[in-house]
């Protein structure tokens, strides 16, 4: 007998989505059931390129008609918690795109209304599940390190003008939530977390160095960890071409340097030394232009999600382990307006 397939949903049907369609595509089980978008255009457009489901412009109607088992929400960022709570109060599980919020409010509002619904809740951060940054997380936790030093995230992209302009959303308090940090360099800082815990302390400035936005292009952040080591992240949109993403790790018996899914550094003081050949490139592009995801795929998570909900378990990257990246950004936001020193812990 075939095994049922989970029925998946997309809402927000722009630059992400089709990341979310193609992941589905190559699962056997689940299948892309329905789309939606206000601007049904678009809607139509990501439902021929997969398989033709049905196309709705009105969340509540899709949840109301479809049947279905989960959403992928890839709505613009501001509309995250909206969109999850009307997901979960009609039992649907949710995997959603970064930030999962962008206000704390919003955030443990959305985590509060899947935690009563009995549903699940997973964040996209794609970046976690390369091979290469499993294998530094299990060292990191081994003590491949020793005692943690120093970790840096060098965020540095290219987004032009006409980006921000391409959408209303885009670059605004409102929707985005933020400028460079709450939008691309995301994803690097929830990878420095990730590898080197919680944050106790934060310093930062913020500025809008070149593009025509309300929000920070340009940000350097320095930053103390639980662990008692030390942190930098540089984020900005404006630094052409746009590098690769690069987070540096530091600790008393070595480093370890990773650039996009590529190890560039692995030494350590007991003989470990590992090196591959960096390919220029392939990061960059991602740098340069959202569109261009490249190595970067959803299909982790998309299966995850999956397998959480048929074994009734947490999904890989559950919304309080989202929160920790918003938290952050959040800190850095309010230590740049202040100009003072923010504690987290």
């Amino acid at each position: 007998m075939e095994k049922k397939k989970l029925k998946w949903g997309i809402v927000g049907c722009g630059v992400i989505a089709p990341a979310h369609g193609k992941s589905l595509a190559k699962t056997k089980d689940a299948e892309l059931v329905a789309v939606c978008d206000i601007v049904r255009e678009r809607a139509e457009h990501l439902a021929a390129d997969f398989g033709n489901p049905a196309v709705y412009t009105d969340l509540d109607e899709m949840l109301e008609h479809a049947d279905l088992d989960i959403l992928s929400v890839c709505t613009p960022s501001g509309m995250h918690g909206e969109h999850i709570t009307a997901a979960a109060e009609r039992g649907v599980h949710v995997l959603s795109e970064k930030p999962l919020e962008i206000t704390l409010k919003k955030v443990d509002s959305a985590i509060q209304a899947c935690r009563k619904a009995g549903v699940k809740l997973g964040g996209v951060f794609q970046r976690r599940t390369f091979p290469t940054s499993v294998e530094i997380k299990k060292a990191l936790d081994a003590g491949a390190l020793g005692k943690m030093v120093l970790g840096t995230a060098c965020l540095k992209y290219y987004r032009d003008q006409a980006y921000y302009d391409s959408g209303d959303w885009r670059g605004t308090w409102e929707l985005d939530g933020g400028g460079a940090l709450m939008n691309q360099g995301v994803h690097g800082i929830d990878l420095l977390l990730w590898f080197m815990g919680d944050v106790r302390k934060v310093f930062a400035r913020t500025g809008t160095l070149l593009r025509d936005i309300p929000v920070e292009d340009t940000a350097v952040v320095s930053l103390e960890f639980a662990s008692g080591a030390f942190g930098t992240i540089e984020g900005t949109t404006s630094v052409y071409p746009g590098m690769d993403t690069r987070i540096e790790l530091h600790g008393e018996r070595g480093t370890i340097i990773l650039e996009e899914s590529r190890i560039n550094t692995w030494k350590t003081l007991d003989g470990v030394e590992r090196e591959q050949e960096v390919i220029k490139g392939e990061g960059a592009k991602v740098a340069s232009d959202p569109s261009a995801l490249g190595p970067i795929t959803h299909d982790v998570l998309v299966q995850d999600m999956i397998d959480a909900v048929k074994a009734d378990r947490e999904p890989l990257i559950p919304g309080e382990e989202a929160r920790k990246a918003v938290e952050l950004i959040l800190a850095i936001y309010e230590s740049a307006k202040t100009g003072k020193e923010i504690t987290l812990l």
